[in-house]
């Protein structure tokens, strides 16, 4: 069996195909797995090319780690449910203790800074009337639409409700879907208190799962092909495939494919078919349009060092107040102390900015609301974008399946149908669909 492309839905079908007794041969382009969730080697060092948060709700995502031998204590920071803005930065501060849910979200409620009377009783009203109605719309709408409909705060909207919804659907409130923002919620914060743990990734983002994946798969007889662009996808008879590929390799045939590369990437290789079996699916995948992400990393001396391992920022773009999250590398992995790494979701319109403009503004937002002077100068600035990092998470968007109709040809990525958005949990979850429906 093949799959086609090895971020962490491919490295997440590819395990579950192995470890059901297949043989896997993974064509990946780059050299570095792990897809728009990867190490990127830079002056020397080594970079993700986003900031990850996971949650203690990623079952699938935890179970495979396991599988493939990572230790979750020593690559993961296991953190309570937080949302904790810097010390007088008129922010909030929300820290739930780990206690029996839902008691630990009426503690954190009830010790919260910075948010009034009105706006824990709006917090409050509004997760009860979403347990009561079981999480569910009759029909989607904006996060914006329901966050109105159940009268939140302005103050609750800016400092809670939209980083949450940018954090977890990388859409602005006023355009993601209510439906998909409400399945997070109801599988973090109103599901057990361990649900709701917030996970750090200590180690890079391809070592975190898809390398460990890799040698999981090569000791079972499969292969990892990097460098190897799938470049056409032939249907043969009795149902087996063809892939050529760009590389020097030769092209090779297999009983069953998973494709599992980027949405545009999977329209073409479909595309090829010229199969009117796969045309809806290919219109599907047309029909997305793009979200991108921008990671500031800003290295200080080793001496820098913030209180906590992450601080939520208020984003301000018309003050040039881009970021939304700030965090600690040093906290998170000691070689990388003084490395401050800072997150843009949604971030189309920074992500048009100079490279050296945004990274100068970030470093400015920092000093002000950190209410530290010298931030303003980071001895380097490095600026990650990835202008296509998510599908927009509208209302009512239309995701294909995993099935592709066609015997032996799955699909697998975050954006496949799913409860969840474009999230780590959610291109695993589509990576062992696609295997079980082939296996």
């Amino acid at each position: 069996m093949a799959v086609i492309g090895a971020g962490w839905a491919g490295c997440a079908a590819a395990v579950e195909l192995a470890r059901a007794g297949h043989r896997v041969t993974v064509y990946e382009a780059a050299r570095v797995l792990g897809g728009r969730a990867r190490r990127v080697e830079l002056d020397g060092g080594a970079l993700d090319n986003g900031q990850h948060i996971l949650l203690g709700a990623y079952s699938e995502t935890l179970r495979l780690l396991k599988l493939v031998g990572i230790e979750h204590k020593r690559a993961l920071l296991n953190l309570p449910l937080q949302m904790r803005y810097p010390p007088d930065s008129d922010g909030m501060d929300f820290v739930a203790p780990r206690w029996p849910a839902p008691l630990h979200l009426a503690a954190a409620l009830l010790r919260a800074k910075g948010l009034a009377r009105a706006d824990k009783l709006a917090l409050a009203r509004f997760s009860s009337t979403a347990r009561w109605m079981g999480w569910q719309l009759h029909t989607d709408c904006s996060v914006s639409e329901l966050l109105e409909r159940y009268d939140q705060t302005e103050r609750l909207k800016q400092l809670m409700w939209r980083p949450l919804c940018l954090a977890a659907l990388n859409t602005p409130p006023e355009r993601a879907s209510a439906q998909v923002f409400l399945n997070v919620l109801r599988d973090s914060l109103g599901a057990h208190r361990s649900a709701s743990d917030m996970l750090l990734p200590r180690v890079d983002l391809s070592a975190l799962f898809p390398d460990a994946a890799a040698a999981y798969v090569s000791g079972r007889g499969g292969a990892i092909l990097t460098g190897s662009k799938a470049g056409a996808l032939q249907r043969l008879e009795n149902d087996r495939w063809r892939i050529d590929t760009t590389a020097e390799n030769a092209g090779a045939d297999f009983d069953a494919v998973v494709i599992a590369t980027p949405a545009a990437a999977a329209a073409q290789l479909l595309e090829q078919l010229q199969d009117t079996t796969v045309s809806g699916i290919v219109a599907q995948l047309g029909a997305f349009t793009s979200e991108a992400i921008s990671t500031c990393y800003l290295q200080y001396g080793p001496d820098v060092r913030l209180e906590q391992e992450f601080y939520a920022l208020a984003d301000v773009p018309e003050a040039g107040h881009w970021g939304q999250f700030v965090f600690d590398r040093g906290q998170l992995d000691a070689a990388q102390a003084g490395l401050l790494a800072v997150v843009v979701s949604a971030s189309g319109a920074a992500a048009a900015l100079p490279q050296a403009q945004l990274a100068a503004a970030v470093a400015a937002q920092l000093a002000q609301v950190l209410r530290r002077p010298a931030l303003a100068q980071p001895l380097s600035a490095r600026v990650i974008s990835d202008k296509r990092a998510t599908f927009a998470c509208t209302p009512g968007l239309a995701r294909p399946p995993n099935a592709t109709g066609l015997a032996g040809l799955m699909l697998a990525g975050d954006y496949t149908a799913g409860a969840y958005p474009a999230t780590l949990e959610s291109a695993v979850r589509s990576g062992v669909l696609a295997a079980a429906g082939l296996a």
